[in-house]
């Protein structure tokens, strides 16, 4: 198993949704919450994922492609 952080930024007509729930659902990751805010109708979340490479790959590529936009966290940088 694998693990990454990673910073997710959404949209403010994704919001609402349950993204995170969806992504550890469909994907067989375990998804914990680091840090989050929203504010303004949008909003970021800190994620520590765990799962195979494949299964992260695929899960980032799915969030991609609804419009969340998706970057590395570096824990030592914040």
């Amino acid at each position: 198993m694998t693990k990454r952080q990673m910073k997710l930024c959404f949209p403010p007509e994704l919001v609402t949704e349950p993204v995170v729930y969806n992504l550890g659902q469909e994907f067989s990751l375990a998804a914990s919450v680091r840090r989050a805010d929203i504010a303004d109708g949008r909003g970021w979340v800190v994620l520590e994922l765990e799962g195979s490479d494949e299964n992260l790959d695929r899960g980032l590529e799915w969030v991609t492609a609804r419009g969340i936009e998706v970057e590395p966290f570096d824990t030592e940088a914040s």
